[in-house]
C-alpha cells in the first residue's frame, strides 16, 4: 500500500504526481508509475496471477525506494492519500505577507509598513485564504510581514495551516517578538520552521529599521532560536552607510547560530524613495564590495552559507560556490524554460491580496498589474490569469521582446537576469536586467571564479 506521508496528487498539466507531506514534496509520475501507485491502495493482492508482470517488477522498486509498503489484507490507505485532481495549476510554496502592519519605522521599507499602507485581511479571510489554498494543492508556506508576529491570531492562522498537513517553513521576523513563550507555542505544535531576521550591519542597524536596540533584540532572538534549536537566517541590506561593515556582521551572525546570510541593496521603493538621500550603492560599487569580501569569507573559514545578491553563492566550509547569474548550460534548450524559476515556484501575496511572482514588485507600480485574489480567487490567479502568463512566460518569448539580448552571447546563460532587477535597474519588467549586465559584461564572472579557485572552492553548477 502507498506508505504514509505520501499521497497521490494531480494539477493541471502534471496530472500523475505523488505528494510527501512529512517534506513537502512533490514529485512527478510518468502514467504507468502512477498506474501501479493507484493499485497500492491496500486493498489489492499483487500476489495474484491477475497482476502483469511488469506491475509487480514497478511495485518492488517503489517498495524498495520506500514509498510503499507491505500490509495486512484489506487495510486501505487513508483518505487523503487517494488521489485528488486538483483544477488549476501547481505551485509549489506560497509566501505570504499576513500583515501590513509592522512594529518598526525602517527607513527602507518597500510596503511602507510603518504606515500600514496596505493594511491586513481580518481573520475570517485570512483563514478564507488559507483554505483555498489547501484547495488549490498548496503544501507549503513561508509567512512574512510588515511583522508578522504582531498579528493576535498569528497561531489561529497557523493552526489553520496545519490541520491541512501544510509545511511552515520559515517565519521572517525583525526579531524583537521573537521570546521564549513564542518559541514555546511552537514546540507545543511540534513545528521547527526557521527564523530569517533582517540584521542590517553592526552599528547601524538601529539607524535603518528606526527603533532604538533594534540591533539587541535581533541578536538576541538569534541566540534564543539557536539555543531551543530553532534554525535561523538572516537578510543584510547594503547601503552606503552600512557597507564597510559586513564582513564584521557576517562573523558576528555566525557567532550566534545563524546557518545562512543572503544580502541585497536598499530598493528605490517604498520608503526608501524618501529616505535614501545619498546612500545608494550603484551597481559597479556593489559588485566591489561583494568580490572585495569573497577572499574574507575564505580567510575566516567560511563560517557560513552566503548568497550575495546576484553575485556569488558558497556553503559553510566554502568546499563548494555557484554564481546565482549563471542560470543555465547556455544550450538552445533552455530557451524553453520558464524566465524565472523561483518565480514559477514561489507564489507571493501581498498583505492587501495581490498575488505577485516575488515580493520584491512590492510597492512598484507594476504591482498593480497582476491580480488581487479578492476579485478572483487563488484558482483564478493559478490558472489562466495575468500572473500565471507572467510566470510561465519563456526565455525565447523574453528575447523576441529584447533584441539586444537576443544578440548577447550570454542568452542562454544569464537568461535575461531578474526580473524585479531589470524593473528596478533599467525600469522594464521585460526587459534587461542591468545587474546581469554589469556581472557578465564588466568581467566579474572571471573575477569571482579566479578568486574562489585560488582558495579550492569548487563551482558546483
Amino acid at each position: 500500500m502507498v506508505k504514509e506521508p505520501f499521497a497521490l496528487r494531480g494539477w493541471e498539466g502534471m496530472p500523475y504526481a505523488v505528494a510527501d507531506y512529512s517534506k513537502g514534496r512533490v514529485a512527478r509520475l510518468d502514467e504507468h508509475a502512477f498506474n501501479i501507485l493507484s493499485l497500492c491502495n491496500g486493498m489489492v493482492d499483487f500476489e495474484t496471477f491477475l497482476i502483469p508482470d511488469i506491475f509487480k517488477e514497478g511495485a518492488a522498486a517503489l517498495l524498495k525506494a520506500g514509498v510503499i509498503e507491505n500490509c495486512r489484507e484489506g487495510l486501505p490507505i487513508k483518505p487523503y492519500q487517494k488521489y485528488k485532481l486538483y483544477p488549476n495549476k501547481y505551485i509549489e510554496a506560497v509566501h505570504w505577507s499576513i500583515t501590513g502592519r509592522c512594529n518598526y519605522r525602517c527607513l527602507h521599507c518597500y510596503m511602507s509598513a510603518p504606515d500600514a499602507k496596505y493594511g491586513e485581511f481580518n481573520r475570517k479571510q485570512c483563514l478564507d485564504i488559507i483554505d483555498q489554498l489547501n484547495d488549490c494543492g498548496v503544501m507549503n508556506i513561508s509567512i512574512t510581514g510588515g511583522e508578522a508576529l504582531v498579528r493576535a491570531d498569528f497561531f489561529d492562522l497557523v493552526d489553520r495551516m496545519l490541520a491541512y498537513g501544510m509545511n511552515i517553513t520559515t517565519v521572517y521576523s525583525n526579531g524583537k517578538l521573537v521570546r521564549p513563550e513564542l518559541l514555546d507555542e511552537f514546540d507545543r505544535r511540534r513545528i521547527n520552521p526557521e527564523f530569517n531576521l533582517s540584521f542590517d550591519g553592526v552599528g547601524w542597524h538601529d539607524w535603518l529599521r528606526g527603533v532604538p536596540g533594534a540591533e539587541k533584540y535581533a541578536l538576541d532572538a538569534f541566540k534564543l532560536c539557536y539555543e531551543r534549536g530553532f534554525p535561523t537566517g538572516a537578510e543584510i541590506c547594503l547601503h552606503q552607510r552600512n557597507k564597510h561593515t559586513l564582513r564584521e556582521s557576517i562573523n558576528l551572525l555566525a557567532s550566534v547560530g545563524v546557518a545562512h546570510v543572503k544580502t541585497n541593496p536598499a530598493s528605490m521603493s517604498g520608503a526608501w524613495v524618501e529616505n535614501s538621500g545619498n546612500d545608494n550603492l550603484d551597481l559597479k560599487e556593489l559588485f566591489d564590495i561583494y568580490l572585495d569580501y569573497i577572499p574574507h569569507f575564505f580567510e575566516d573559514g567560511a563560517p557560513l552559507s552566503i548568497h550575495l545578491g546576484g553575485f556569488f553563492m558558497a556553503k559553510k566550509g566554502a568546499v563548494q560556490y555557484t554564481l546565482p547569474s549563471v542560470k543555465s548550460d547556455g544550450t538552445e534548450k533552455t530557451g524553453k524554460y520558464c524566465i524565472c524559476g523561483h518565480a514559477r515556484n514561489v507564489m507571493y501575496i501581498s498583505a492587501d491580496g495581490r498575488v505577485l511572482p516575488c515580493m520584491s514588485l512590492s510597492g512598484m507600480d507594476v504591482q498593480n498589474d497582476f491580480p488581487l485574489l479578492t476579485e478572483i480567487g487563488i484558482r483564478g490567479c493559478l490558472s489562466d490569469s495575468y500572473y500565471m502568463n507572467f510566470i510561465e512566460s519563456t526565455v525565447d518569448e523574453f528575447l523576441a521582446k529584447n533584441s539586444g539580448c537576443a544578440a548577447c552571447e550570454n542568452k542562454y546563460i544569464c537568461t535575461g537576469g531578474c526580473r524585479a532587477s531589470a524593473l528596478g535597474t533599467l525600469g522594464d519588467l521585460m526587459g534587461p536586467d542591468g545587474a546581469a549586465c554589469t556581472f557578465f559584461k564588466g568581467g566579474y564572472a572571471e573575477r569571482v571564479m579566479a578568486v574562489a579557485k585560488g582558495y579550492e572552492c569548487i563551482n558546483y553548477k
